[in-house]
């Protein structure tokens, strides 16, 4: 398994197997392919009960989808689920990581908290899970190349089925 670079990813777009919708040349890095932040959140609702993480959870009952045009401002110590503008589709020997940007993690926006493996054979929009970990609250702006993926090339293939095989809002 190894990272592809510059040249390697704009090959693989060239040849159909990565897809990156809308895409644009400019976003492609040395070894990553910035991606923009949505207009979709989903918000936390604030609640006086115990919420219980199991196998069957379903976090619908406990947000709120919001459509955001100019900005959103998330408060310290909250988190949001967003989602990025392109959707990606990657071949079944390609699999990556979503990675928040270093001048954002400087402000204390955490942009991406977990969950950051992409599986091969993906066909979606990337959900992130931002967290604002500073002092000072923080406006988000649908638009702004907030994260980055990098792609690895896989041994052997595979592709992912699961819940979030055509995912398309946080």
């Amino acid at each position: 398994m190894g990272v592809l670079t510059h040249d390697e990813i704009l090959r693989e777009i060239d040849a159909g197997r990565i897809e990156v919708d809308p895409f644009d040349a400019t976003c492609v890095g040395p070894g990553s392919v910035d991606l923009h932040l949505g207009h979709d959140f989903r918000v936390f609702k604030k609640l006086h009960m115990i919420y219980h993480v199991d196998d069957v959870a379903n976090f619908e009952d406990i947000t709120e989808l919001l459509r955001v045009e100019d900005f959103f401002v998330l408060m310290p110590g909250e988190t949001v689920l967003g989602i990025t503008q392109e959707r990606l589709r990657l071949p079944s020997d390609i699999c990556g990581r979503l990675e928040g940007r270093s001048r954002y993690a400087r402000l204390g926006l955490m942009v991406h908290i977990t969950a950051g493996f992409m599986q091969p054979g993906i066909n979606n929009r990337q959900v992130l899970e931002i967290s604002n970990v500073s002092s000072v609250p923080l406006a988000l702006h649908p638009g702004t190349r907030l994260c980055q993926f990098v792609f690895d090339r896989t041994e052997g293939q595979a592709e992912y089925r699961g819940r979030f095989a055509d995912q398309a809002r946080p």
